[in-house]
């Protein structure tokens, strides 16, 4: 988590500085980064409450409670339309959209506000990207504010509803979905008037 040098950060109308990614989670805003901080071969349920596993008893008689755990785990993943086949299996043997959906359903349970989706299709193919947006839209139609980071003109196309053009960390564009074309926002993301420029050069005949 970096803090903002610039500017103001404001969340519903506070300015505040998030000093960890704690002050974050508190104030209701989760990231699922594109490397996926998932513990390979313990179970899915275990991997949906890392760091935030419930116990019951007392003392030293304090335990996990894990029947707890499968249960919201399973019952929360439904929510969002994933099923699957068993809550018990280790999270490494699920393909990588379905680890992103099921980090996208943890950061619905544990309320968060605003998703930061870091680069959350590279690497898959057409169709678990494809399951990986359909959660995106979910979450989007919960009414949370999602964040899609992406070089993919044509995933960000089908969820978004405004788009931010970033170059070298500076903004480059900013357009509403009615106000851009795809291909436009194809052509900004790919360079543009940088490729246009450069198309002309080599075009030119050179000099003998």
């Amino acid at each position: 988590l970096h803090r903002h040098d610039t500017g103001s950060f404001r969340i519903e109308g506070e300015e505040v500085t998030l000093a960890n990614p704690r002050d974050a989670l508190d104030r209701g805003i989760a990231t699922v980064y594109q490397d996926l901080a998932v513990v390979p071969l313990m179970p899915v349920w275990r991997n949906f409450f890392l760091g935030s596993e419930p116990t019951k008893g007392f003392g030293p008689l304090k335990r996990l409670d894990v029947g707890l755990m499968r249960t919201t785990t399973r019952e929360a993943l439904l929510r969002m339309g994933i099923d699957l086949r068993d809550v018990d299996q280790p999270i490494g043997t699920l393909s990588g959209g379905e680890r992103q959906c099921v980090a996208i359903a943890r950061a619905v349970h544990f309320g968060a506000k605003v998703l930061v989706l870091d680069e959350p299709t590279a690497a898959l193919g057409v169709k678990q990207s494809g399951v990986v947006l359909k959660y995106v839209a979910a979450a989007r139609d919960q009414g949370l504010g999602v964040v899609l980071i992406t070089h993919n003109p044509h995933h960000a196309y089908l969820v978004g509803d405004r788009f931010v053009l970033l170059k070298r960390g500076v903004m480059a564009g900013s357009h509403t979905k009615g106000a851009i074309t795809l291909d436009e926002l194809t052509r900004q993301m790919a360079g543009g008037t940088e490729l246009e420029d450069l198309r002309h050069e080599l075009e030119r005949p050179s000099a003998t």
